[in-house]
């Protein structure tokens, strides 16, 4: 009997040290920035200190893989929750802007942009979906974390056009987080033509308070013509203002080119910078960007004669077998961000340097 108890109880202090093994490991500077799979879930959870950051997530009711909720160092949300996570207040327009992703409007004729499920049916065989594959690899670390996957674009006619392979990696410190985003597309049975388009490539859609303030609600229409009306709310808290590194501010810098672009605003009690920056190797650099004041920031190389007034074209092409890779660096700051900060991230980034330990700047 007491021989009984004593392998219990030993038991139970192995059990309870290995609990503490894994609580410091998980916290441990070796595994300070985690990814972390729970595939049952369709997500990857990146934790940087011990706080959540993001998530990378592929839920049936999306078009696409997504990372969603985006926060900063100090855990203020960035990103806007409808249609996931409605919350009172902001704007419920566009139901496939959903936290940050990677597609675009018009790809052999389908709409991978639009896609989401308030598609009218007769519409359906028109989009594209984007589904996630496999996770390839989930690593964490005391610098960074890394994710790679594996997904596949699929038009609607239910034809695998292109295969996508994408390398995340999370950095963090007391007053940034930042992602890089390497995605590589690869052409396969067929030609595949990004057809000259407004609506693409790297977009996210923001928290209510990092919008621009408007007195009036707008009607905005994609490519096909489909209008869609964004609403005027009530102002109260609504700061956001863009800043290109060309020095375009606010609405102006809507379908203007740039190494990099800021939004800026106080969200709550905290002050943030999002900065999104295009990479010299990338199609169409410097990219034009697609940024709205009602939220939508988005990096969109491709769609050339929109922003141009048809003073340029570009129909981006891969043949089939051949692959193209895009680069950018998306930085979450607790800080109004000065532009001579801004092209120094863009230095390192364009350099392949991590992003520095930032500071509290006017």
């Amino acid at each position: 009997m007491h021989t009984l108890k004593g392998r219990i109880a030993a038991a139970s202090v192995a059990l309870l040290g290995l609990a503490f093994y894994m609580v410091a490991k998980q916290n441990s500077p070796a595994e300070r920035i985690r990814a972390v799979p729970d595939e049952g879930q369709r997500r990857v959870e990146v934790v940087i200190d011990g706080k959540p950051f993001t998530a990378y997530i592929w839920p049936d009711k999306l078009a696409k893989p997504v990372l969603y909720p985006l926060r900063t160092a100090r855990g203020t949300v960035v990103t806007r929750g409808y249609p996931l996570e409605p919350r009172p207040g902001e704007r419920i327009d566009h139901p496939h802007h959903v936290g940050l992703w990677f597609n675009y409007g018009n790809v052999n004729g389908f709409d991978f942009w639009n896609n989401s499920e308030a598609i009218k049916a007769e519409d359906v065989p028109k989009m594209g979906n984007i589904r996630h594959k496999a996770i390839t690899l989930a690593k964490s670390g005391p610098d960074q974390g890394e994710l790679e996957i594996d997904a596949d674009w699929i038009t609607g006619k239910q034809q695998d056009i292109l295969k996508e392979h994408t390398r995340f990696v999370f950095r963090g410190g007391p007053d940034f987080r930042s992602i890089d985003r390497i995605t590589t597309l690869q052409a396969l049975s067929e030609k595949v033509v990004f057809n000259d388009d407004k609506e693409g490539v790297l977009g996210m859609r923001v928290t209510r308070d990092l919008e621009a303030p408007s007195d009036k609600p707008e009607v905005f229409t994609d490519a096909n013509g489909n209008a869609t009306t964004v609403a005027k709310l009530d102002n109260t808290g609504v700061n956001g203002s863009y800043l290109t590194s060309e020095g375009k501010k606010g609405d102006a810098a809507w379908g203007t080119r740039g190494r990099w672009c800021n939004l800026s605003g106080r969200v709550g009690s905290e002050s943030v910078t999002i900065t999104i920056l295009d990479h010299p190797g990338n199609p169409g650099f410097p990219t034009y960007w697609h940024a709205r004041g009602y939220g939508l920031f988005a990096a969109n190389p491709l769609g050339q004669k929109i922003f141009s007034n048809g003073r340029q074209e570009l129909n981006f092409t891969i043949l089939p077998g051949q692959s193209i890779t895009f680069q950018y660096r998306i930085l979450i700051s607790s800080e109004i961000a000065t532009p001579a900060k801004s092209e120094m991230d863009y230095k390192d980034f364009s350099e392949g340097a991590p992003p520095r330990a930032r500071h509290q700047s006017e």
